[in-house]
């Protein structure tokens, strides 16, 4: 057969119309590409971005605090925080089940924590985690379970520093001690940047630092962690020894003003506050608590009555018969037996601690005078230290002082000064009359050189108190804190002991008592002060309890300091060279 007949139009005009359509097609598909590529590239773009760009937050760690020779007090570890995401996190419950076993934590307290938060996209689980346990808990892989990474303070050196460093919150801000103090210069700047992340959260690609995280500045205080480490553990053991309520040491240069060291007792540890149950342990006693200084106050109305010119170093002052009569009050020169020091100088009075005599001279001179250099010298008001909480005693200034007012105020009574204070006031007398401000930082030395130097009394006094000072510790001259004394070096200083106040006035059996010191006497280079609070018992007095401890940290410094003995005979030189 032929096709011949047949007739081709219709076909071909449908092949066209195929044709026509398919092109219609592909110009619609270039259409919308171009479109999408050129006029909603940046909508869709922005879009897609949107749903898989985030920006993360970039923690930065706080600055170092260090002691005086680089030594590490303070440092910043990273760490992770467990967060989720209410909204994604499954409803089931063997997903939080198992979060919460893994972080250990309660697990109806989880539950309910998550379903109180279940309108948020962001719950804190749990905080500073170290990073190998957070990773443990992402590889669970439940859905909304997140780890953001942040820094944690540690504290290398623990409880031994813990109340001049303090420490800081979960959040990293300062809560106490220097890292309060300083929490605005510690503190870093957090920064930002943009990641990837997968429809499940996770982050698949760090894209851009948006803003770089600015760790914050290092801090060098004025300690010696050697000496402060010396300090601690020779107060530590005699508090508990003497079973008393607490106890503080200051160590200062007397060149610079620097604190060296300041320990208390009781003491915690930094790193794990949450086994705390005393929380009067948190308190830097040596700043924060006030305490009437007994006898230590005498140094000063020796001053005063030099000063005056109605007395010299070698003024007769007649203490017999060991007691007198204040208006209708005694002062006596002991609290459990007659002791009676007859005729005494004026140095004498320091040497035997004798009260009737420095309330004669008071009386004498009249409280304004004496009142004025113990102003002159500190007391009455803050140190400048800068330290948190620091308190600046008081002072009294009475518009009419009573003659037992006036009394008593010779020898201690009447006033309250700080640990810190009572060792700034005794450099005033070791530096020759210069009062220095007090510093918990390093100076270097511009800024030692930059100091004010404030004269308090003049440098003749100075050196006849110190003179004074020196017989207080010498069993050959009358002194009764022998216990104080140095192998080696020559010291100086005065003892303490005063009855504590309580809710109705004084406790007769309960005591603190003082040790402050300076060594070596010949070319002082530190002062040194010992408290110890609230003791009972027989050995209560400066002498026996502060004194000997005085004398392990002064003579441990002394070595630290690598500070030349001034005080060597020559058997004991024979000594030492045949070690």
């Amino acid at each position: 057969m032929s096709d011949k007949g047949i007739d081709h139009k219709p076909l071909t005009w449908r092949l066209y119309l195929i044709f026509f359509v398919m092109a219609l097609c592909v110009v619609a598909v270039l259409l919308k590409l171009a479109s999408i590529h050129i006029l909603e590239k940046e909508f869709l773009q922005g879009q897609g971005d949107a749903r898989t760009i985030r920006t993360e937050p970039l923690s930065a760690h706080r600055g170092v605090i260090s002691d005086r020779n680089g030594e590490p007090l303070a440092v910043s570890t990273p760490v992770k925080s467990i967060w989720v995401n209410p909204k994604e996190l499954s409803q089931e419950s063997r997903d939080v089940e198992l979060l919460a076993k893994e972080l250990d934590l309660d697990v109806r307290s989880l539950a309910s924590s998550i379903s109180a938060n279940a309108d948020k996209e962001f719950l804190f689980v749990k905080r500073r985690l170290p990073p190998a346990e957070a990773d443990r808990v992402l590889a669970l892989r439940i859905a909304g379970v997140y780890a953001r990474q942040e820094y944690q303070r540690y504290y290398p050196q623990g409880e031994i520093a813990a109340h001049v460093v303090g420490f800081t919150n979960v959040d990293d801000v300062g809560q106490d001690g220097l890292e309060l103090a300083y929490d605005t210069w510690l503190q870093g700047v957090p920064g930002r940047q943009q990641v990837m992340k997968d429809r499940r959260g996770r982050v698949i690609r760090e894209l851009d630092t948006i803003q770089p995280a600015q760790p914050g500045k290092d801090v060098e205080l004025s300690l010696d962690f050697r000496i402060q480490n010396l300090a601690y553990k020779e107060l530590k053991a005699e508090f508990m020894a003497r079973d008393a309520k607490g106890a503080s040491v200051v160590i200062m240069d007397v060149k610079t003003g620097e604190v060296l060291a300041m320990a208390n007792q009781p003491s915690y540890n930094p790193n794990n506050r949450g086994t705390i149950t005393d929380f009067s342990a948190l308190r830097n006693r040596a700043v924060t608590d006030l305490i009437e200084p007994g006898s230590t106050a005498k140094a000063f109305t020796v001053a005063a009555a030099l000063e005056s010119g109605m007395f010299t170093a070698e003024t007769l002052v007649d203490t017999n018969p060991g007691r007198m009569r204040v208006g209708r009050n005694w002062v006596t020169d002991a609290t459990t037996r007659d002791i009676n020091h007859g005729l005494l100088t004026v140095q004498g009075i320091i040497t035997k601690s004798s009260n009737v005599g420095a309330s004669k001279i008071a009386l004498a001179i009249g409280p304004q005078a004496l009142r004025s250099v113990l102003a002159k010298v500190g007391f009455g008001e803050s140190t400048g230290s800068g330290f948190p909480g620091e308190r600046g005693g008081v002072l009294p200034n009475h518009r009419r002082w009573s003659d037992i007012e006036t009394a008593t105020l010779s020898y201690g009574y009447g006033l309250s000064v700080s640990a810190l204070q009572l060792a700034q006031a005794y450099v005033s007398i070791a530096s020759g009359g210069v009062k220095k401000p007090v510093s918990l930082l390093k100076l270097n030395s511009v800024a030692v050189d930059s100091m004010p130097q404030e004269r308090v009394f003049s440098e003749e006094i100075a050196h006849q108190i110190m003179s004074a000072l020196e017989t207080v510790v010498d069993d050959g001259r009358g002194g009764g804190a022998i216990a104080a004394n140095i192998p080696f070096y020559s010291v100086a200083g005065k003892t303490g002991t005063a009855h504590v106040v309580g809710s109705t006035g004084y406790v007769s059996n309960l005591y603190n008592t003082f040790f402050v010191g300076y060594a070596p006497a010949s070319d002082p280079r530190i002062v040194v002060v010992v408290v110890v609070n609230e003791l009972s018992g027989r050995e209560h007095y400066g002498s026996q309890v502060a004194a000997p401890i005085f004398s392990k940290i002064a003579g441990g410094t002394m070595r630290i300091l690598n500070v030349p003995p001034d005080r060597i005979n020559e058997a004991e030189l024979l000594n030492l060279s045949a070690l």
